[in-house]
């Protein structure tokens, strides 16, 4: 028997979204459909009773999943169903993801599956927007432990005005455009791109997103309290020994702190670390250690923890030796490989990021075929994070959820200082070579680097850095680090990454870990990360100044040309036929579509002589034929009336017998002309209704001394006046005899 239960959120302007339960999946832990318009999502949440044994983390996963059905489309390939997760879908996952993981008890380590499910849409309401607050609603009415709840909304900047989860028209025009996850109390995740805003523009957003997230976290409280599941289901995950924990600490942590405060580099200071332990464990027994390695390891992780932190709060030293405002050494080079058509390396500390450009023509455009998106992408970027660089052993398994979102978050960064209209197509790849700390940010700056070098005229630098945060007491005391390590980031409370030209913000992400940041901290945050970028800028324009003047010789060359849309079949042809025999003819290669009701025509080759030949071809197909003007023309067929002469690419016309030369001609071939030939005609006429061509070649001959008008003959095959003048000529001939 069904007894749904339904809650409605109001978004201020005449919108409404509804939570529902109690109808779909009943037999997941919790289920709930999100309505928004037309936009439906089912957000479903399972989890094991017990946790798998030696788990020490939240194994939770986060799917997001976009039917095509849902747009009334079908999928594309040969199965014509769902595959794998678009990059749309996984970018989608770790947002929800990002905003969960840190609400789920300390304790609790049973696995947990999120599955959120679009069903239907209409392309206006986008669905990202709702799958936080759908994740939670499941979690809401479930037993599950989670201290939320919370909600995820985006907030754009149009026209001077915040709009919480716009429209996708709306979003077209934004310059600010950002996803905030929060709970009641305190912001969780931030993730979006800027048009060079400022600190305080993005601090905005953010306050206006919570207030709406604070809405929706409520409802989602009525709605568990009405499906009285406000109770969680009681669970005992781990085994805990109070007595070896204060032992661990007694006997480990004056060691711990001497190497968090000795600036050792990252691997020596791995190795201090294990050795620690190791010597530790060598007082039990293997029998011992067999029941309590586990507890060890998680024991001797909160010494650790402690120590850095107490390091930074207690005496400002950071477990490398640096202050909390200062940025590692910077070492970077451009044009570091000669193959590719800009490259550099981008050195921060341990963290080491080898990027190169690639550009191409519109046959390397990516087509982009998700549910919502379909379109072209014209600009990539690649993100590529092997084990070695950590000084791993073991293989790479191909590109993970964390190789998409660092590499989003880059490429959101450099996408706007991009020129408009740009011709060419770019990939950036980015390496990373090694890593502590920030490698996405690293990807950024290497990023910038390698788009000067390939001669791409950005329209600023862009630089980024990423933010720490050690806080105790609720904030009251805390450290805002600059230029995190991986284990600042680890053992730490925030990972806060802003990029940005010298006028504004371009992109950021953060996730934070605890309670109780307020926006005093974050507006500190912003301000020292400011200062840093800007540190960071300067020594990329060391290096750098400016874009190169031109490409690189082995680059491909492109012109762009604007052409009325009714000459694109011209240009074509049957077939194919002209464009193909332009390309043949001059070594270029060339792409045509019509764009906003104009036809833009791509030129691109590999050097300038084959681009030029191309362009002339083209814009003598699209050129207007003019009255007056002089054209080479070739003869394309004679006649006893004249020659037929092709004058510009698909247009002919006709030169009559009469204006071939000043001499009268019996035949064209008199005056030295045969098909095949090139000469210069000039336009006199275009027959307004017919729209035929009249052309001269005697117009552009000097016209001899003395000549007189004779009346002209009949044009384009009149037998009747041919045949009066052949009578004429005829007669005449006849009174000479006589």
């Amino acid at each position: 028997m069904l007894n749904p239960i339904k809650k409605t959120i109001e978004l201020g302007d005449g919108r409404t979204i509804t939570i529902e339960t109690g109808k779909l999946a009943k037999q997941a832990d919790g289920a709930v459909e999100i309505r928004m318009g037309n936009t439906m999502l089912l957000a479903t949440v399972t989890a094991a009773q017990d946790a798998v044994a030696g788990t020490d983390f939240m194994p939770l996963q986060v799917e997001y999943k976009e039917k095509f059905s849902s747009y009334g489309r079908f999928p594309g390939g040969f199965t014509r169903r769902e595959g794998k997760a678009s990059d749309y879908e996984i970018l989608t996952s770790r947002l929800v993801d990002r905003a969960l993981r840190p609400l789920f008890p300390d304790d609790y380590h049973a696995e947990v599956y999120v599955n959120i499910i679009l069903f239907s849409t209409d392309g206006e309401d986008l669905p990202d927007a709702l799958a936080g607050l759908a994740a939670s609603s499941a979690l809401a009415v479930s037993d599950i432990p989670f201290n939320g709840p919370i909600s995820e909304v985006r907030v754009a900047r149009i026209d001077g005005q915040f709009v919480v989860n716009p429209t996708a028209a709306q979003l077209s025009t934004a310059d600010i455009d950002i996803m905030v996850g929060a709970t009641i109390e305190n912001i969780m995740m931030v993730e979006g791109e800027m048009e060079e805003v400022q600190e305080a523009d993005m601090l905005e957003a953010i306050k206006v997103a919570h207030e709406a997230i604070k809405v929706q976290c409520r409802v989602q409280l009525e709605l568990s309290e009405a499906c009285g599941k406000l109770e969680k289901r009681a669970y005992s995950h781990e085994t805990n020994d109070d007595d070896l924990r204060r032992d661990v600490r007694e006997k480990c942590y004056d060691q711990v702190y001497a190497v968090a405060i000795a600036a050792l580099p990252k691997h020596e200071r791995a190795e201090a670390f294990a050795k620690i332990v190791d010597e530790y464990k060598t007082a039990f027994s293997e029998e011992e250690l067999e029941e309590k390695a586990g507890m060890i390891a998680r024991y001797y992780h909160d010494v650790e923890k402690e120590a850095m932190r107490r390091a930074i709060l207690d005496e400002g030293k950071r477990l490398d030796g640096r202050s909390t405002t200062e940025i590692r050494p910077i070492w970077c080079e451009a044009d570091y490989i000669p193959g590719p058509h800009g490259s550099a390396v981008f050195t921060r500390g341990e963290t080491q990021s080898l990027t190169t450009v690639t550009l191409g023509t519109k046959s390397d455009e990516k087509i982009v075929d998700d549910v919502l998106i379909q379109g072209k992408e014209r600009f990539l970027l690649h993100y590529n994070f092997p084990p070695f660089s950590t000084g791993e052993a073991k293989a790479s398994r191909g590109v993970g959820r964390r190789e998409v979102g660092h590499g989003n978050l880059a490429h959101r960064a450099l996408k706007r200082m991009l020129p408009k209209d740009y011709p060419y197509v770019i990939r950036i790849i980015s390496d990373i070579l090694e890593s502590n700390g920030s490698s996405s940010m690293a990807t950024v700056c290497a990023g910038t680097l390698a788009l000067l070098d390939a001669g791409v005229q950005m329209k600023k630098p862009v630089s980024g850095i990423a933010m720490g945060l050690i806080s105790e007491n609720k904030g009251t005391n805390f450290a805002i680090l600059s230029d995190i390590l991986g284990d600042e980031d680890h053992l730490g409370d925030m990972d806060f990454k802003v990029t940005g030209t010298k006028d504004g913000i371009t992109a950021t992400q953060m996730d934070i870990k605890v309670d109780g940041l307020s926006y005093e901290i974050l507006e500190q945050a912003l301000a020292q990360a400011k200062a840093g970028r800007l540190h960071i800028l300067e020594k990329l324009t060391e290096t750098m100044p400016e874009a190169r003047p031109d490409l690189k010789p082995h680059a491909p060359r492109i012109e762009t040309l604007t052409v009325n849309k009714e000459y694109i079949g011209a240009i074509i042809g049957p077939g194919g036929k002209i464009i193909q025999g332009i390309q043949e003819k001059t070594g270029a290669t060339i792409s045509i579509e019509e764009i906003d009701g104009v036809g833009r025509v791509e030129i691109a080759g590999t050097n300038k002589a084959s681009i030029d030949a191309a362009v002339k071809a083209i814009r003598a197909i699209a050129a207007v034929p003019e009255v007056g003007q002089v054209y080479d023309g070739k003869i394309a067929s004679v006649m006893p009336y004249g020659a037929f002469v092709e004058f510009m690419p698909g247009k002919d016309g006709l030169l009559h017998i009469s204006e071939v030369d000043w001499k009268r001609l019996e035949t064209v071939e008199q005056a030295g002309l045969k098909e095949g030939d090139i000469i210069q005609v000039k336009l006199l006429e275009v027959d307004p209704k017919t729209g035929k061509f009249k052309l001269s070649r005697r117009a552009l001959l000097p016209k001899p001394e003395g000549y007189e008008e004779r009346p002209p003959r009949g044009e384009r095959g009149d037998r009747g006046d041919r045949d009066r003048d052949r009578d004429r000529d005829r007669d005449r001939g006849r009174s000479h005899r006589r």
